[in-house]
This record gives structure tokens, sequence and C-alpha cells, in this order.
């Protein structure tokens, strides 16, 4: 309705400026029409006879006299009606040519209006295109037809550059795209990382409705007749039941394609259907200059001892946040009595080495938990809607990182983005190096490879955002005492409310590895989640593996020692 009410109006004032136009040029017509001499004549000069009266000689001489005067006067009132005229005639010339500047402007506003509401009519009836993709139905203009082909044309070549009909020759094994196999139920995959499993099913709903899609494209092109293609073959009626299994996998640049096959008549017969959905050009969406020279971060550490850990944290927080960055707050809130003379200690030398002033240490005199000291550090800075990042004492970062930190974040009415990044965790370096005595400094050892290390993608501890979102959002839930749980938790509600959660692998953020101890005391699924990421941390498969048959690798080796032979005693 609000798009054929613009359409109405916009025509209405199209007709309206036609009328004007044609109204003007009306009365330029009438006014520049040339009058009778006639009338000029009665009106300019007097009639006959007029300058006679009693004394008749005298009124003949007077009207001799005034003659030649009349004429002057009659020319120059020509000359002066002919000047008005002229100036009139300009003045009209301008008015037209304004008004069909105007018309001019309205008439392509009309046809950009009506071109929209096609396009955008032709998008919501959008058929499918014979490889599957959807395309919309041509618009009414030449314009709008020509955008169309040349769209269908450009979706039709992405048929042809993917690996449809044909395979690609190929670098290297490394360089195959693999096919992720699904049923009604279930989806099989080869990329798990550590939250995904081989076989389940499919979580977001956008996957859902992607492979419910594909089924019902390829079920309504069973059902329909074939022009006479399967003469001699009994028609049936496919449906979900007879659906056995497909296979699809995705060129990013190219397109998605799906290979159904359903039943058959026969019991050895099957049905297979090939689907593509093309990936259309590349759109801009935004073009903005973002400035951070002015975005402070307040980091906030929750600790409770370990305080030559600590040590090693100020050492990076030194280099990093105050001589590269310098545009970072520093918070501590510290757990209990023991040891917290030396983390004081330790701040207060940082402060007077390098003139650091920047920073807030708060102690709570009760049990650790993770999420009521990120909790109260969050709160306690009064200093207007800072960027916060919450961190552990055993995290490594760049300068880089921070700066990804304010970009990937934004405040706003009710919150924008907040960041969530994937660390990089460090394996255990005395089995990546072999003993002690090789393992190098902290700064090389942050290799991000498959044999150093892991994408920390079940952890949600490493958090940007802005003090406002976190406080809207209602914090930590503080009764979480004790080892994880809480970041989950605050996860969950980003995720369920309007913010734009930014998830992606950060390299420059590190989990430095350090020897976890999972209490007794924590409740049986905080300590499942312990252990289980203890043993994520301790090496690689591969790496676990050598250890837990080093006894057999030592004994093969010893096996394969030459042997030496024995001397020959002399008699």
């Amino acid at each position: 309705m609000l798009r054929r009410g613009l359409l109405a109006w916009v025509s209405r004032v199209g007709v309206l400026l036609v009328l004007v136009c044609c109204s003007l040029s009306l009365l330029y017509v009438m006014t520049c029409s040339p009058h009778s001499e006639d009338n000029l004549v009665s009106h300019a000069l007097p009639r006959p006879g007029m300058g006679i009266g009693v004394g008749g000689a005298a009124g003949g001489t007077r009207a001799a006299q005034s003659g030649p005067t009349g004429r002057n006067g009659y020319q120059a009132m020509l000359a002066e009606r002919e000047e008005q005229h002229k100036l009139h005639i300009t003045s009209l010339k301008k008015q037209i040519a304004q008004l069909k500047e105007a018309l001019q402007e309205r008439s392509e506003q009309l046809k950009g209006v009506q071109d929209s509401m096609e396009r955008g009519t032709g998008g919501g009836r959008g058929g499918q295109s014979p490889g599957g993709g959807i395309l919309g139905e041509g618009g009414q203009g030449p314009g709008a037809d020509r955008s169309h082909a040349d769209l269908q044309e450009f979706l039709h070549s992405q048929l042809g550059r993917a690996e449809v009909h044909q395979g690609t020759r190929l670098p290297s094994e490394y360089a195959m795209v693999p096919f992720e196999s699904f049923t009604l139920q279930r989806v099989y995959q080869l990329e798990m990382g550590l939250t995904r499993h081989p076989e389940e099913k499919p979580v977001r709903k956008d996957r859902r409705d992607e492979l419910s899609e594909a089924l019902e494209t390829a079920l309504q092109s069973l059902n329909t007749p074939r022009n006479g293609a399967d003469k001699g073959h009994t028609t049936k009626v496919y449906s979900a039941s007879d659906f056995i299994e497909g296979i699809t996998r995705t060129e990013k640049d190219k397109g998605t394609v799906y290979e159904l096959t359903f039943k058959g008549d026969q019991s050895r017969e099957f049905r297979k259907l090939v689907l593509f959905r093309p990936f259309g050009p590349l759109m801009k969406v935004k073009n903005e200059r973002v400035d951070t020279a002015n975005v402070r971060i307040n980091i906030i550490v929750p600790l409770s001892q370990r305080a030559d850990k600590f040590r090693h944290f100020m050492h990076n927080f030194r280099e990093v946040c105050v001589r590269q960055d310098g545009r970072v707050h520093l918070t501590v809130v510290y757990f209990g009595k023991d040891q917290m003379n030396e983390v004081r200690s330790t701040l207060e030398n940082t402060s007077r080495e390098i003139n650091f002033k920047n920073f807030t240490l708060l102690q709570l005199n009760e049990e650790f938990s993770r999420g009521r000291g990120l909790d109260v550090g969050a709160r306690a800075w009064k200093g207007g809607n800072v960027l916060l990042f919450f961190c552990d004492v055993d995290i490594y970062f760049t300068a880089d990182f921070l700066n990804t930190c304010r970009l990937n974040t934004q405040p706003g009415e009710g919150g924008k983005k907040v960041f969530y990044p994937v660390l990089f965790s460090q394996y255990n370096p005395t089995l990546i190096y072999g003993n002690h005595d090789h393992i190098p400094p902290v700064e090389q050892q942050l290799v991000i490879k498959k044999d150093t290390g892991f994408w920390r993608d079940f952890g949600f501890g490493m958090t940007c955002q802005y003090r406002s979102d976190f406080i809207n959002i209602g914090g930590f839930d503080v009764d979480i005492k004790g080892w994880g749980g809480e970041d989950v938790h605050l996860y969950r509600k980003y995720l369920h409310s309007n913010l734009l959660v930014v998830r992606s692998p950060s390299r420059g953020l590190f989990h430095l590895w350090h020897e976890k101890r999972c209490a007794d005391e924590l409740p049986p699924e905080q300590y499942r989640m312990c252990m289980q990421s203890k043993a994520m941390n301790e090496a690689s498969h591969g790496q676990l593996g050598m250890l837990f048959f080093r006894h057999e690798i030592e004994a093969h080796l010893h096996k394969q020692k030459p042997q030496r032979p024995n001397p020959v005693k002399k008699t």
C-alpha cells in the first residue's frame, strides 16, 4: 500500500507540472499575438474632425500643426509597447525553462521509484534458475530487463566455473574441497573443530533451512512432468521418505552444489538430482572511517595468589599496553590476602619505573570467583562508557589485538556489537620441545602451528564489550563459584539479545600453557569440563599418541641398533 500511494503521489505531481506548462504556453501565445492596426490607431490617434470646432480655420490650423506631433507620439508608444512585450516574453521564457527542468527532474524521480518498485516486486516473485539458484523475474522497463539479464548471465557463468559438470586441476590433496553428506536428520562432516561432532543434527536454523530447501526443490522437480522424457515409465509421486542421502560442498567464490539421491521405481533403480546455488557478485554495504584514537580499554584481571604469573603478565602489559598502545587502564580484582603484598608491589614498581598511573587494585576477602571478580571490576569504573576487555593472568596479547578489540565492538542505543575472539592455546612446551633445556623464550613460542597449539573455540572467557552493554545485559552470574561456567552464561545472554556477536580467531591473542589442577570440591559438571580442558591443553593428538606408545617405540629402536660382533679370543 505504501508503494502504491507513493507512485500515485509522484504521478499526480507530474501531471500537475504538465498542466502548468501548458497554461503558461497558452498565456504566452495570447500575450504575443499581434493586435489589429485599427485598434492601435483608434487608441493612439485622435478621431477625424475632433480638432474642428467653432472657428474652423483655427481648428484646422491646430489640427495641421498637431499632425506631426501625433505621429511621433504614436511611434514612441509603439516602441514602448514593443519593449514591454520583449521583457514579458523573456520572463515567460525563463519560467518555461525552469518548469521544464523541474518536470525533467520529477520524471527522473518517478522513473527511479518505478524501477525500484519493479525490482522489489521482481525479487519477491523470484523464480528458480535451472541450476537451482534464485533469480528475480524481469522488470517492466528495458533497463530492468537488461540488469536482470546481466545478473542471470553472471549466475549461469558461476555454474560453468564451479566443479559441477567436470573437475578442476588441483595442485595437491590439500586444495581439495571435501563434500559433506546428509540425510533427513543428520549431517556428516569432516571440518569439525572442537565444538562440532563428526555426526550431528544441524544446530543453526539457516543450515536446516538450506538443506530443507534443497530437498523441497528436488521433490518439486521430480514430481513435475518432463514433456515425454519419462515415456514408458510409471509415474511415481516422490516424497521425503524416498530420499536416501545427499552430498554438498561450497566453493566460497562460486556457490554450493547439492547432489541428492532418491529411491527409484525399481529396487535397484535410483533418481539423482544435482542442484546448484550460485553466489552473486560482491555488493558494497559500508564504507566508513573509524577513529580509535580516543578509545580507551579497561583490562580487567581477576586474580588469586599466582603472584609469579602476574609478574610475567605485567612484563607483557608494560611493553604492549604502556609503551606501544598507551590507551589502556588496568583493573586487578584480587581475592584473599595471601600474596596480596607481592601483587601490590609489582604494580607499584611498574608505576615507578615507567610512570604508569592508570591502574586500580581492588581486594575482595572472599572465595575466588572469576565471574564475581570481572563483575566487580566492570561496575567499579566511574569514567563513562569505557571499552572492557575481560582477561586472565595467563593470557599474552599484542598491540594489534587491542586494535582488533576496538574495531570489532560498537556501542549504541541498546547496544550494537560485542567481540568474542577465539584465542590460540599453547600446548605444554616440555612435550613440544622435548625437555626444559630446549624451551625458547615465550615470545618465540607463540607460533600458530598444528603442533604448537590449537584454536580454543570452546572457550568464551576473553571478550571485549562496552560497559553499557555489559550492564544492560545483566552482567555475570555471580552465584557460580570456582572455575568455569560463568563465561558461557554471559555468552548466551549476548546471543539471546539483539547485539551482533563477532566470533573469530585472533592471531594476536594467546593462552600460555600452565598446569591445570581440577579441585575435588568442584561439582561433577564443572569437574568434567576442567578435566576435558586439561587433556586438550597438553599436546596434539599425534604428540599424545607418541607419548602413550613411547615404550613400544623405544623397544623398536633398541632392536634396530646394530649388534656388535663378539671379539674372537686368541689362544
